[in-house]
């Protein structure tokens, strides 16, 4: 057990958990504090009769001092992470086999669909926020204005929650798995006040409406590279019997008037292929720290 002294209060408990995580992932440090604080107010509710200075005490040797929930939230998210993680590609010693190496990376595939995705949950989000923010606010002269504007904030922390999903599955960048983290015993005007002033909750509707021009670049972009990579791998088909494909190419029809390029356009269609993997794989991983920054509250050890 640690020899320092132990909380006595679950705010202060929390503030030390939260000090002792400094430095760790901010979506590790949000599940932590709201498991944290679910659990010692389950506690609490249960013994009615105690104080939370005794309840704490009691459920330290269970369920551990914050040092000792960090050390063991770091140690699982270590053993989490490395369950999740694909297996890494075998090492490839040539340029040549660590650019077509991305064929075998299953990563690429996902975060090659997640641009696909992209372009039907930009314009959800989109359309979610500006319809939902604007017809909230402009009904907040009414009397129900008010709870339709706190209930679209709170369904933009649900959606948020959804997209961490979606994105830590695709494109691999760890983030939330349970609700922000909000101060408990507080008056229900002042926690609805920390809803309009969290700095998250107005980046969250930023993402949101930054995703449709995103999602539309994303999905042009991989239609178009996708369209000019199979039609060329495909190309060779024309030279089976009975099989008509038009391929041109600077004017001349290939597959009448030269068909023996139609291999050699097979080939540059696999490198198109592979190009699309490494962008596909380049844009997830910047995504996924893009979406880090705005939907995960990162000033946690203020």
């Amino acid at each position: 057990m640690n020899s320092e002294r132990l909380p006595t209060t679950i705010p202060e408990y929390l503030a030390h958990l939260r000090r002792s995580l400094a430095g760790a992932d901010p979506a590790l440090v949000q599940d932590a504090l709201y498991d944290a604080e679910e659990y010692l107010r389950s506690e609490l509710a249960e013994n009615p009769g105690r104080s939370e200075a005794e309840v704490i005490a009691a459920v330290a040797s269970s369920y551990g001092a914050p040092d000792e929930v960090a050390d063991i939230y770091r140690d699982t998210e270590v053993k989490v992470q490395t369950a999740l993680r694909a297996p890494p590609p075998r090492p490839r010693g040539s340029a040549l086999g660590r650019f077509f190496g991305v064929f075998a990376d299953p990563r690429a595939y996902a975060s090659l669909f997640y641009m696909l995705l992209s372009l039907a949950t930009g314009v959800f989000f989109f359309t979610w926020v500006v319809a939902g923010f604007s017809v909230s606010l402009g009904l907040s002269i009414t009397i129900i204005g008010v709870p339709l504007l706190i209930l679209f904030f709170g369904s933009v922390r649900v959606l948020s929650l959804v997209e961490g999903r979606i994105v830590e599955v695709m494109l691999g960048e760890r983030m939330p798995r349970r609700p922000l983290y909000t101060a408990r015993g507080r008056s229900v005007w002042q926690r609805i006040g920390d809803m309009f002033t969290d700095p998250r909750t107005w980046s969250t509707m930023l993402y949101f409406v930054l995703m449709l021009p995103l999602g539309v670049a994303y999905f042009s972009v991989t239609i178009g590279l996708l369209s000019i990579a199979l039609s060329l791998i495909l190309s060779p088909l024309a030279l089976l019997p009975g099989v008509h494909l038009n391929v041109w190419l600077f004017g001349l029809d290939i597959p009448e008037q030269a068909p023996w390029l139609l291999p050699f356009l097979a080939v540059i269609g696999a490198l198109v292929l592979a190009v699309t993997l490494h962008i596909a794989r380049g844009i997830g991983r910047m995504h996924g720290l893009f979406a880090k920054h705005l939907l995960v509250k990162t000033a946690q050890f203020t």
